[in-house]
């Protein structure tokens, strides 16, 4: 990793030790990256009533969006499980709102990075805002 990709990473670690995950234990913590090259960071938090819980994605995004960011450049996430934790299908589609198919994803793990991906390899053929504009 880039020593820029390495603090988004840290960034998405330190967010995942905040995580409210009382029912699962499952900590997720994201940092995405805005036009300006700010990181904002994000984390899970459950809720007893299991639908209501936020993924650490929509958290970063939210907090990108209060601080002024429109565009998100690229997203570093983290969790701990045999598998890299890729943001869930939803997130997906959530990102694709503020990034193109091209956006960088990067999965890892206290040990370090896990997966470098884009946009477009976990939602190919995605529907975003460019469909809807008028011819």
């Amino acid at each position: 990793m880039t020593p820029e990709e390495s603090a988004w990473m840290q960034a998405a670690l330190e967010a995942r030790e905040r995580a409210y995950a009382p029912y699962s234990r499952f900590a997720v913590g994201a940092a995405v990256v805005d036009e300006q090259g700010r990181v904002h960071q994000g984390c899970n938090v459950e809720n007893a009533a299991y639908p209501e819980g936020v993924c650490a994605e929509a958290g970063a995004i939210s907090a990108m969006v209060l601080a002024g960011g429109r565009r998100i450049t690229a997203l570093a996430v983290a969790g701990v499980s045999p598998q890299p934790v890729t943001p869930c299908g939803g997130c997906r589609q959530k990102l694709r709102e503020f990034a193109g198919a091209e956006l960088p994803i990067l999965v890892g793990d206290p040990s370090g990075l896990r997966l470098r991906t884009t946009l477009a390899q976990l939602l190919p053929e995605s529907f975003g805002p460019d469909h809807l504009k008028n011819p």
